[in-house]
Formats: structure tokens, sequence, C-alpha cells
């Protein structure tokens, strides 16, 4: 890994964490093309960069998540705020333990960045157009029950395996449950830090441990820099998307290069 490959993954990173089109797709396509090994360290880094993507929500949201973080200790489903600390908490539960128990699996079609990337992009293609195709959008996060929590948590296992769009699976599983685009993405969005947070410092441990941080930390600062800038700026861009446009082209641009993707693999 160079400082321009670095810089590189930081700019991709930043741009397609918080739109629904599977940033690690995109990464993995990226790697293929620039000839980098699948290599555990490789693995590591596409998990560690998203620190830099998970600095810019965490910033960007930081009253809402100031005020859920209060809120988590008062009693139980006493305030709005509250009932929406708890369904976070157990919105992100599915995808955390699929992620502790599936990681081997993951692990092993990330040998494969071409398939692994086809596989993700066109499951968002799928997954997108079905959700703008059933769901009816007339719900706010007001309305969320426990039930409505959990489904979307379970949708969001599906960037895990087979592997999806992290933000395209939880936006999706929103509006299966017919809550409006706007609240399905901010939901999204908040639940994704707990996630995004473990996974980061799971991988960020077992470098420690293993002495292999040293080698990835000068480019991996670089690129964590451009992932939280250009994260900032595609988060609020998307939101304000998200109010008043349909996701059927992220649906579209994710089926055509999920559709390359397959093509450069029949390649090989």
């Amino acid at each position: 890994m160079t400082i321009p490959q670095s810089l590189l993954f930081g700019l991709i990173e930043g741009l397609t964490e918080f739109i629904p089109v599977s940033s690690t797709a995109h990464m993995l396509l990226a790697q293929r093309l620039l000839a980098i090994p699948a290599t555990e360290s490789m693995f590591a880094y596409l998990v560690l960069i998203q620190l830099g993507a998970i600095a810019a929500l965490l910033i960007y949201f930081w009253p809402d998540f100031w005020r859920l973080i209060k809120a988590l200790f008062a009693r139980p489903f006493s305030s709005a705020s509250n009932r929406l600390a708890w369904f976070i908490v157990l919105a992100t539960l599915p995808a955390l333990l699929a992620g502790a128990l599936l990681r081997d699996t993951v692990q092993v079609l990330f040998a494969n960045p071409l398939l692994e990337a086809a596989i993700r992009f066109l499951a968002a293609a799928v997954l997108l157009s079905l959700a703008e195709w059933i769901g009816s959008r007339v719900r706010g996060l007001e309305d969320m029950t426990w039930l409505d929590a959990l489904i979307i948590g379970l949708f969001q296992v599906l960037a895990v395996v087979p592997g999806a769009s992290r933000s395209g699976a939880a936006i999706g599983g929103g509006m299966f449950r017919n809550f409006d685009r706007a609240s399905a993405t901010r939901f999204a969005f908040l639940m994704s830090a707990p996630v995004m947070l473990a996974a980061g410092a799971y991988e960020s441990l077992g470098l420690v441990r293993d002495g292999a941080m040293a080698g990835l930390l000068s480019v991996l600062l670089l690129g964590l820099l451009v992932s939280g800038v250009v994260g900032w700026l595609s988060i609020r861009w998307f939101l304000k998307y998200a109010s008043n446009h349909r996701l059927y082209p992220f649906a579209g641009y994710c089926a055509a290069a999920g559709g390359l993707c397959l093509f450069l693999q029949g390649l090989r």
C-alpha cells in the first residue's frame, strides 16, 4: 500500500460509505484494478479506513448522538429520545453478532475481490429496487416499534453475508417497513455508528497484537483524513437528496457496476 493508493481509498470510502452503492465493493474493485494482493493486512485496512468515515458521522450527528446517549440512561421508554436510543441498540445487535461469527467466512470471500464486489453491487441493486417498489413511505421515526428496529437490524446483516451496501441494506430495511426515505436514511446513519466502531476497534486490536499496525499507520492516517472530510460532505449531500428523490439511480448504478465486475471476472 502506497500513499497515493491510500489517498485514493480514502476518497472512495468517503464518497461511497453513506450513499447506497457499497463502499466495500468500490474498494474491492479498486484493489483488483490496482493489483493489490488480497492479504489479511489489506482486509484489515479496508475495515480500518472506515474509521475516518465514522468520525465524520459522529461529528455531523454529534448533537443527536449526545442526546441519545444521555437519554439511554433514563427510565426505559420514558421519552422519544430514549425509545430511539434503545431501538438503535436493538437494531445493531444482529450485525454485530453476524460480524463476529462470520468474520472468517467474509475474509475468504475477500480473497476474490471482483466476485465479492459483484455480489455486493448486485445485492444492493436488487434491495434498493425492491424497497422503492414495495415500500409505501408513510411513516416517520416517531412511529418506530421494537419490531421495526429488529427487522432493520436483520437487513443490515445483508451487508455482512452475502454482502451488500451497509447503508443500502439499512435504508432498504426501513423502506420495507414503510418509513419515508428521510427517516429510513437518518436511522440507517445513526445505527451504523456502533457497528462500524466495533469493527474498527476489533481490527485495530488485532493489528496491534500482531505487530502489523506500524506497517499500515503512515499510509492509513492519510486515508482516514481524506475519508473523514469527504464522508462529511457525502452525508450532508445524501440527506438532502433522500428527502426528495427516489433511489432507482443508485440501483441502476449498482447493477451496471456489478455487471462490469462479472465481466472483468470472466476475463481472468
